[in-house]
């Protein structure tokens, strides 16, 4: 008996509906009208998954703008499949408040879009609704012929022959789920602790400590963090904004008029990372005038140069010269077009001799010291990345008031249109990153940089942080912080470089960061099966996939004909599973390529009148 061919989809968050959305969108043109089993397994609410499941604290926010988030492609983004136009978060937001969209949602998050602007950062529970809305209009936009299947459970484990039907082990169930393809879009997920977490796990554990590792703030115990002690917190991007919210707010305490009035229920955060400042924050003011042309220094040419060498990239030597040169071509376009009364040379004539100069040669640099003469408007990236390099202090006083005037500093610029090359450098890191993201596997670093620059916390909160400090409730650090166990004093002693000497001891110790995507420390069984099963993994533990259309490749190279794979935890990791409007959205790009692949091979099959095994 023939059986209809059936799609395993595990994970339904952003990144699984995405994929989801695509098949929809490439069903009628490469599938027709066939019978298709569509499961999504997934243990939370699938359109949010569990990063944007809908029972979050509604103190928690996103970091990027309602009409800077979008699930729907346009006519930016590369891609073989059509465009479906959707409404970004603010649209989307509008039409409900018209009546013209009616989501499943509770009232209070609903409640939430009455006065959502544009330029509001809205709650991730929001965020939760809209992604939730754009599951099931991608269901109902699939054809007739396609059943959808839902699992609210955890996948174990995929397993098979590659020339035959696949087996989806599921959590607290008996019997596998049976698929001609399967597509894994599982998101971040837990992590086992390298050795040395499970080092100051083991000496937490024998002196009565509190230690927590990696973990996504909203799901760590946070209530063992005692009010007034003392706490040593490494890692100073979103993670440390979400920890820091909730250890506040979270537990009494309100703003008025700048200041924090704390409740008494706050620990003191002691913060420090690699970098030792916060993340920049998002930009404040929207685009106007002339965009700078991009790609220019980093096209589809210099990527299939890149791809066509024989030996290995190295990021440093190979990449990143020609990155920080697009960087500085979108920098020095604005500067040029939009303030060019802090220029000394014509446009034309700067964009020539630019072009012309080799990525990082004396020439080049030559040329901007001739052309900008404020070394205030030249792009250092250096400098942009590690602000605190050289810089000592003589005292933890000296350095809270340097640290307050930096934040207030960079968040003064970064809601200054004067400073507008600041957002065309913006635009041109979507820009490198949508090409870095085919050549595979190219290091953390990248991935980081990218972050500490383009996805920032919102302006108000680093208005917060600023409060905190002056309130006492978070003391900085500094940079390239160690965090040392003393076994004979039994507590965590912290120590950075910018204040020589000096050391912190807390009886508490915060990992703020998410856990590594790696899989060779990775908790989840599903991800464990594939990297013992004789998948490719990288150096940086990272699931290879075909760049082309997101196949698993195994150890020998060999793309599994059954198995797809996109997210965090493959080589053609990308920014984010959503992105902002009209800006190539590399993701969907990736989404709808894999889609294309799924169908054709489900069409294939079933024309060839596949037999139930």
């Amino acid at each position: 008996m023939t059986t209809a061919p059936s799609i395993v989809v595990i994970g339904g968050g952003p990144r699984g509906t995405g994929v989801i959305e695509r098949i929809a969108a490439n069903a009628a043109e490469l599938y027709g009208d066939r019978p298709l089993d569509l499961h999504v397994v997934d243990p939370h609410p699938a359109g949010g998954g569990r990063i944007w499941r809908p029972d979050q604290s509604p103190l928690l926010w996103m970091n990027s703008m309602a009409e800077d988030v979008t699930m729907f492609t346009d006519e930016t983004v590369e891609l073989a499949g059509p465009v479906v136009a959707g409404p970004a978060l603010d649209a989307w937001a509008e039409d409900v408040r018209a009546g013209r969209i009616t989501p499943d949602a509770d009232p209070s998050v609903l409640a939430e879009i009455h006065g959502l602007a544009g330029a509001d950062f809205p709650t991730r529970r929001l965020q939760s609704a809209y992604l939730r809305w754009t599951y099931e209009r991608a269901l109902a936009a699939l054809p007739p012929g396609i059943t959808v299947h839902e699992h609210r459970t955890t996948a174990l484990a995929v397993t098979g022959p590659r020339g035959g039907r696949q087996r989806v082990r599921l959590q607290d169930r008996p019997e596998p789920l049976l698929a001609d393809l399967v597509v894994l879009t599982v998101g971040h997920l837990d992590a086992e602790q390298d050795p040395e977490q499970k080092g100051l796990a083991d000496f937490a554990r024998r002196h009565a400590l509190v230690h927590l590792p990696p973990d996504f703030t909203a799901d760590s115990d946070l209530d063992a963090l005692r009010p007034g002690e003392p706490v040593i917190v490494r890692g100073f991007g979103l993670a440390f904004v979400d920890l820091m919210v909730l250890l506040t707010e979270g537990r009494g305490g309100r703003y008025e008029r700048g200041e924090y009035l704390p409740s008494g229920r706050e620990p003191v955060l002691y913060v420090g990372s690699r970098r030792g400042v916060p993340y920049h924050a998002k930009i404040g003011y929207p685009w106007t005038g002339e965009r700078p042309p991009l790609p220019q220094h980093l096209g589809p040419a210099w990527t299939e140069e890149l791809l066509s060498r024989t030996v290995p990239l190295d990021f440093r030597r190979d990449i990143w010269p020609a990155v920080a040169k697009e960087l500085g071509h979108a920098h020095y376009h604005r500067l040029f077009t939009a303030h060019p009364e802090r220029t000394a040379l014509a446009h034309e004539v700067f964009a020539e001799k630019y072009t012309a100069a080799d990525p990082g040669s004396p020439e080049l640099a030559g040329l901007i010291a001739e052309a900008v003469p404020d070394p205030a408007d030249r792009l250092d990236l250096d400098a942009l990345d590690r602000p605190l390099d050289g810089v000592r202090h003589d005292s933890p006083e000296a350095l809270q008031e340097a640290l307050r005037a930096y934040i207030t500093a960079d968040l003064a610029r970064r809601h200054d249109p004067e400073h507008s090359e600041d957002l065309a450098v913006f635009l041109g890191l979507l820009s490198a990153y949508a090409q870095l993201i085919r050549l595979g596997d190219i290091g953390s670093w990248w991935h980081g940089f990218f972050s500490y620059l383009a996805s920032g916390p919102p302006g108000p909160r680093l208005q917060q942080l600023l409060a905190l400090s002056r309130a006492g409730v978070v003391r900085f650090l500094g940079a390239d912080l160690t965090v040392e166990s003393d076994e004979e004093q039994g507590l965590f002693r912290a120590r950075s470089a910018t204040i020589p000497g000096a050391r912190t001891e807390a009886r508490a110790l915060v990992e703020a960061r998410l856990p590594d995507p790696s899989l060779r420390h990775t908790a989840s069984p599903l991800l464990r099966a594939l990297r013992d099963g004789g998948a490719a993994i990288t150096d940086d533990g990272l699931l290879a996939v075909d760049p082309g259309d997101s196949r698993v490749l195994d150890d020998e190279g060999r793309p599994h004909p059954r198995r797809l794979a996109l997210g965090p935890f493959t080589t053609a990791r990308s920014s984010g599973a959503f992105t902002r409007p009209r800006t190539g959205g590399p993701a969907f790009r990736q989404n709808d390529a894999a889609a294309r692949a799924a169908l054709t091979f489900l069409r294939d099959l079933s024309c060839r009148g596949r037999l139930a095994s």
